[in-house]
């Protein structure tokens, strides 16, 4: 007797799919989809955060190369040159030309420093991807999802 009072689990799925009706099936649907678009609006804000403080980082880092070559050319450029100025003292050419060859020669020197630096940095920023990959991969299995069901 206890048997027969007990539902087997078919009849029990096909009450509860009864009870559902369609408005209550559309309104989870749009529920779920609503879930799904918040959790990919959120990954894409934690990937576009992650990369811009990457390209953030690398710009400052590029304009700290260029500081630190500004200064480094105009001090040591000063210093070169009096020194290149002494070097030339026994020459026939002018002070103010044994002045203008110590600022070339310091000038091409801090020049190539500086380019090394910014190129550098501009490289490392060049190799970054700029489509986020964890969205994008949820994107493309949500179309194939949606292909699937659809």
């Amino acid at each position: 007797m206890a048997t027969s009072m007990a539902a087997s689990p078919a009849k029990v799925e096909t009450q509860r799919v009864d009870n559902e009706n369609l408005p209550a099936l559309i309104s989870r649907l749009g529920d779920d989809v609503m879930e799904l678009v918040d959790t990919k609006i959120s990954l894409l804000k934690v990937e576009v955060k992650e990369e811009a403080n990457t390209f953030i980082h690398g710009g400052v880092m590029i304009a700290i190369g260029g500081v630190i070559a500004t200064v480094g050319f105009v001090l040591v450029n000063v210093a070169v040159s009096l020194g290149v100025s002494t070097l030339f003292a026994t020459s026939n050419l002018t002070p103010a030309v044994q002045y203008a060859l110590g600022f070339v020669i310091t000038g091409a020197i801090y020049l190539v420093l500086g380019s090394i630096i910014v190129l550098t940095m501009k490289a490392r920023l060049a190799q970054q991807n700029l489509v986020p990959p964890r969205t994008a991969e949820e994107l493309r299995k949500d179309t194939q999802w949606l292909k699937k069901e659809l």
